[in-house]
């Protein structure tokens, strides 16, 4: 009975303040693709790309602010009936390979169906790393005159960082002299690169080399809109990618704002979409949520806690009230049973 009791008096408050945590949280979703036509606006259907693999559709998703919106303000893409679970998905990688670390050729096979393309050597490998979320978010808005910048670093987990993910086994690369941001600076190192590459992180120019690039493609160009030589497999829409979700619906962060946002701000994304999810009969979202200390919006976690505690209570009640009507008064003796002989 008290057992039932205390477990009412933790759990109930518990889920009631979780739910208004919750209810604080601001969050905004668009549908901008999908299987089912009905799910996407009027004003989003020029972002939709049906089962065209090559295409690359440019739109925009526009979202006002409901109410004031407090940072961190996260940005995920939301994908549906995509089955990241699936054993035979989730173990199709190489981490020796995406480690940047030398193999044992037998490995390979764990990379199956998607170990080549024709002759020439897929690295990464596997199904995760080449069905790899590559459609393009860019921020534009505005508060009090001052633009609005999504920040894209830091989104991945650090020990995935440091750990999992290298540069491919042979990489080189090296800053360009001044004013020699060109074809010659590869020419110079001897490099494999036709032009240096322009680093997102300091802005300097470099030259780089992959080995065997005549038999194997690399991920800068499977995805060259996406991955930039420089980074391979480190890029970190690449690697929150790479962490497998464990339900078919699913949320990854793509990046977030550091600024409060007023409320009514227009906040426009301009969208490079190329990702099918008709082929699976799924959809595609964009989502702009702020958080709390349980996460993002969840109308299930507190409803849970006092769904919990009120059974506990009504439970320690009709016990209680048994005992107090009806008590069972120890070592009476009408409670004993005696062999029959």
């Amino acid at each position: 009975i008290y057992t039932f009791l205390i477990l009412a008096v933790i759990l109930v408050p518990t889920g009631f303040k979780m739910q208004s945590l919750s209810d604080e949280v601001v969050e905004m979703l668009r549908v901008y693709d999908s299987s089912d036509p009905a799910e996407v606006m009027e004003s989003d259907k020029a972002c939709q790309i049906g089962k065209d693999y090559n295409s690359t559709n440019t739109c925009q998703l526009q979202f006002i602010a409901p109410e004031d919106m407090s940072p961190p303000i996260l940005i995920h893409y939301e994908l549906k009936n995509f089955h990241q679970n699936h054993r035979s998905y989730s173990r199709n990688r190489d981490d020796f390979q995406l480690s940047g670390i030398e193999r044992d050729a037998t490995f390979a096979e764990e990379c199956d169906p998607l170990n080549k393309l024709g002759d020439i050597d897929l690295n990464p490998c596997g199904l995760i790393a080449n069905t790899f979320f590559h459609d393009v978010f860019e921020l534009e808005a505005q508060v009090n005159g001052q633009n609005l910048t999504m920040v894209e670093e830091g989104i991945a987990w650090q020990s995935d960082i440091e750990h999992r993910f290298g540069h491919a086994l042979g990489f080189k690369m090296e800053e360009c002299p001044e004013n020699q941001c060109n074809a010659t600076c590869c020419e110079l190192n001897d490099f494999s690169c036709d032009e240096p590459e322009i680093s997102k992180k300091d802005g300097k120019c470099y030259a780089y080399h992959y080995p065997n690039e005549d038999t194997t493609q690399y991920l800068y160009e499977t995805y060259p809109e996406v991955i930039s030589p420089l980074e391979h497999v480190t890029n970190e829409h690449f690697i929150v990618w790479m962490r497998v979700a464990t339900l078919p619906t699913f949320r990854k962060l793509y990046g977030y704002i550091e600024e409060p946002i007023p409320k009514g701000t227009v906040l426009t994304f301009n969208v490079k979409t190329r990702y099918v999810v008709e082929s699976f009969g799924g959809s595609k979202a964009l989502v702009i949520s702020t958080n709390n200390i349980f996460g993002g919006k969840n109308e299930y976690l507190g409803t849970s806690f006092y769904a919990v505690g009120f059974f506990c209570l009504v439970m320690g009640l009709i016990f209680g009230s048994k005992h107090w009507l009806r008590p069972r008064k120890l070592a009476h003796k009408k409670y004993l049973r005696y062999k029959e002989h």
